[in-house]
Formats: C-alpha cells, sequence, structure tokens
C-alpha cells in the first residue's frame, strides 16, 4: 500500500490503489474512498467501476469524481469533491495517481468556505508545499453551496493559531 497523509483527521490522500488495498483500507479504519482518478489515464491502474467493487466488498463507500490536472480547480471536480465529502463516511481516502491532485482537488474545495491561508497551512502541515496555488484557491472564496463545512474538508481554522505559512 503506498504511504497515507492526514490532510484533516478524517480524510486523507494517497496514490494509485491495487486490489489487495482495499481490504487494508477498511482495517485501518476508513469508511469511504474517493477516486480522482479518471478512467484510461493507465492500464496500470484499476477502472473506477472495479474500484467500486473492491471497495463493496470491503464494506467500504465509494465515489469517483475523476481529476485531470487542467481540470483540478472546474466547478465539476470542485463541487464533486465538495458534495462527495458532505455524503461520504469519514474517514475519507482519497486517492489519484500520487496522491497530489487529490490533495489539490480537497484544497479546492476547502477553500470555498474557508481562508485560502488556512487551507496552504493545513496542505503544508500535512507535507505538501502548495503556497504556488494560493491564488487558484482564493478564487474558489464564497462558492461552496451551504455554509456548512464537511467534517473531511474542516481545516481547523479557528483552533490554529499560527495559520501564516
Amino acid at each position: 500500500m503506498n504511504r497515507i497523509i492526514y490532510l484533516t483527521p478524517h480524510f486523507a490522500v494517497t496514490g494509485a490503489l491495487q486490489p489487495r488495498d482495499f481490504p487494508e483500507i477498511a482495517a485501518r479504519g476508513f469508511r469511504s474512498v474517493l477516486s480522482n482518478l479518471p478512467d484510461g489515464e493507465s492500464s496500470q491502474y484499476l477502472a473506477a467501476s472495479e474500484e467500486a467493487e473492491l471497495a463493496n466488498a470491503a464494506g467500504l463507500a465509494f465515489r469517483h469524481v475523476p481529476a485531470i490536472k487542467s481540470e483540478v480547480f472546474s466547478d465539476r471536480v470542485v463541487d464533486g469533491v465538495h458534495l462527495a465529502l458532505g455524503e461520504l463516511g469519514a474517514p475519507i481516502l482519497a486517492h489519484c495517481a500520487s496522491g497530489l491532485r487529490s490533495a489539490i482537488a480537497w484544497a479546492a474545495a476547502a477553500a470555498r468556505n474557508q481562508p485560502a491561508d488556512c487551507v496552504i497551512a493545513a496542505l503544508k502541515i500535512a507535507g505538501f508545499d502548495l503556497a504556488a496555488i494560493q491564488d487558484e484557491l482564493e478564487e474558489q472564496q464564497g462558492r461552496a453551496h451551504s455554509a456548512m463545512i464537511p467534517l473531511a474538508l474542516d481545516c481547523r481554522c479557528g483552533e490554529r493559531p499560527d495559520r501564516a505559512v
């Protein structure tokens, strides 16, 4: 299994999954899997339909919100991630090929309800230095469909005294 990186206590990212990973994901306490890996990106990766079956067999909920690099900030992806994280049981493990697109898609969804600097700080704490996407995250501000922040998106901005990156 690839390394799992927690962005919040209720949301983590990882790289592409293999069939043997799904029982381990469940054993680690995850309740859901969010795939951001587009079908057909590589013949080495499972298709979303295969992942859905494996997740179901392991007792995990599953959602597929494919994201290619050029669409990661699109409404389709960001709305899809926000909706999925509001509906899926936490903790949630999201994945793409490496985990980076999943982290960026999470950040874009989180930035709709929270300050971009706080989202960047959460990413940095997790080991992702993504200050370069600050402007894109600020563009997401205020575009959320509701004021409610799904647990998996909560950066705990009010609890972090050192929000500066």
